[in-house]
């Protein structure tokens, strides 16, 4: 009742959130008080989210250009890695339910040295140090889901973890040590030299079942993967199983299909990872056309 009285008199579009976790299928934007009261009656009542909903979050609604930013702390120092944007939602053009992740792509052109030094000086470094003040010292993966606004740079969530599927489009762009740089953090006096950016680019786009993110079959076999021998393509495994010498569907997003060049072209691995998906068959496979269409038209 709070919610529906607070929703009936909002401005629009709003943003709600299961305040537990979902799998990152949690955020529903409605577009008006008979969509956000639909939802709230949906989340708390209908339970689609489970447990999850039993408390809702309510959010103003930013508008702009998104980015996920890992900064590997020790708690005190810190370094970035490479800037990714992924896209949430089911339908091409960003449209539908939210994923657990349709694609992701590093780096972006919009991710210039003035908008990083606003990420340092407005987000990483006022965060780590109001957990510092809450003696709450964080030591890892600070996992900064932003947007950027007319406003600037605003937050809309952190994570003490490394993203899905980003990481997939990020790891591929570091050369050095990532294991130095992952153990020094962790023993509490990150090496900062231990990795850099390699100047490269990276592309995944998630292949799903068909149905996802809501019902979908699974058990179905898997053909094409050994036709993929393109040297750039790394095929990661999500929701997949083998029985006996056959790989079958087993979840809701399936395969990740991965690129890797050593030169700056968004344009050359998004087309690299779609020859490559093409190849990939299995019953009522999904998958997105549009990775990435905010750089590459």
């Amino acid at each position: 009742e709070e919610a529906k009285k607070y929703l009936s008199a909002a401005s629009y579009p709003i943003v709600i959130k299961a305040s537990g976790l979902a799998a990152g299928k949690g955020v529903i934007i409605a577009q008006n008080s008979k969509e956000a009261i639909d939802s709230v009656k949906e989340i708390m009542q209908d339970k689609i989210f489970g447990n999850a909903g039993d408390e809702i979050v309510i959010e103003e609604f930013l508008e702009g250009e998104e980015l996920s930013i890992f900064a590997i702390t020790d708690g005190v120092d810190y370094i970035l890695l490479p800037a990714a944007q992924d896209h949430k939602r089911i339908g091409e053009g960003d449209t539908g339910k939210n994923t657990g992740g349709m694609g992701a792509y590093s780096p972006l052109k919009f991710v210039d040295t003035e908008l990083l030094k606003e990420v340092e000086n407005n987000i990483v470094k006022p965060t780590l140090k109001a957990l510092r003040e809450d003696n709450r010292k964080f030591n890892g993966c600070l996992y900064c889901g932003l947007i950027k606004t007319k406003d600037g740079i605003k937050v809309i969530e952190f994570n003490c973890r490394f993203g899905d599927p980003e990481t997939q489009a990020v790891l591929p762009l570091l050369e050095g040590d990532f294991f130095e740089l992952l153990y020094s953090t962790a023993k509490g006096t990150i090496n900062k030299n231990a990795v850099k950016y390699n100047g490269g680019s990276a592309m995944c786009v998630v292949t799903v079942s068909g149905g996802y993110p809501e019902k979908y079959e699974k058990g179905f076999e898997i053909t094409g993967l050994e036709q993929i021998t393109d040297p750039d393509i790394q095929i990661i495994h999500a929701g997949t199983k083998k029985e006996n010498d056959t790989i079958l569907t087993n979840g809701g997003r399936v395969l990740n299909i991965v690129s890797f060049i050593r030169e700056n072209s968004l344009t050359k691995c998004k087309t690299i990872t779609y020859n490559a998906i093409a190849k990939v068959k299995y019953k009522n496979i999904y998958y997105r056309n549009d990775i990435g269409f905010r750089a590459v038209k």
